[in-house]
């Protein structure tokens, strides 16, 4: 499906929650004065991304994999080791292993990804593995002096656990991300206090908190005929 196609599919709330993400990132950074143009691609790059994923299509996770891109390179410069590993070692690659998993699996031939119902046995073994990674991950980032250590942490499993539940199609994935994206508001609150460029980031996850919000809702009544 072309672009312009895939927005015609956006219903009247759904454009204006992403023209409300848009204007209030956008205006974050104009009035602040702070972050770059990198910072501001990434927000706008993310929350499309989002109103994508919460309608259950695969140009979503595409948008994901680019923002996590640049997510990355954020994150190195305020020394959050943590996100920057995360999304370059984990959110990319299995954002780009849900597009395949979401083409491979639509509902009814249409362009909407069918959702999976998620066994205890799935979400046993995907926290098992979430626990796993965060312990690792949790020495690897006291080793590198990253900032905000505890919170760096808990965004590792917060991350893991959204990621695997987007992966596996279930509406869980938003409930993940939102958990991930009330994190990462303390995070850039954090990194706010000393460095004001850090500023436009929070408004960013505000957004993101509130479409992934509406995609947890949205999930629920994708596949209904």
């Amino acid at each position: 499906m072309k672009i312009h196609e895939t927005i015609k599919t956006l219903t009247p709330f759904e454009r204006g929650l992403w023209l409300t993400s848009v204007i209030v990132i956008t205006g974050a950074y104009l009035i602040t004065g702070n972050g770059g143009g990198t910072e501001l691609a990434a927000s706008l790059i993310g929350v499309t991304a989002l109103i994508f994923v919460a309608k259950g299509m695969a140009a979503g996770q595409v948008l994901t994999v680019v923002f996590a891109l640049f997510y990355g390179y954020i994150s190195l410069k305020a020394r959050y080791y943590g996100e920057m590993l995360t999304y370059l070692g984990m959110t990319a690659p299995i954002a780009a292993a849900a597009v395949v998993s979401w083409l491979r699996h639509p509902y009814k031939g249409t362009n909407v990804v069918e959702v999976a119902p998620l066994s205890p046995k799935k979400f046993t073994l995907l926290t098992g593995l979430a626990l796993a990674v965060t312990a690792v991950s949790y020495f690897a980032l006291r080793y590198l002096g990253c900032a905000s250590l505890f919170f760096s942490t808990v965004s590792v499993f917060t991350s893991f656990m959204a990621s695997g539940l987007t992966f596996l199609r279930s509406p869980f994935y938003a409930i993940g991300y939102s958990a991930n994206d009330v994190v990462l508001i303390v995070l850039w609150c954090i990194a706010a206090r000393t460095d004001p460029t850090a500023l436009p980031m929070v408004f960013c996850f505000i957004m993101f908190l509130a479409n992934d919000i509406y995609g947890f809702f949205n999930w629920k009544r994708l596949n209904i005929s």
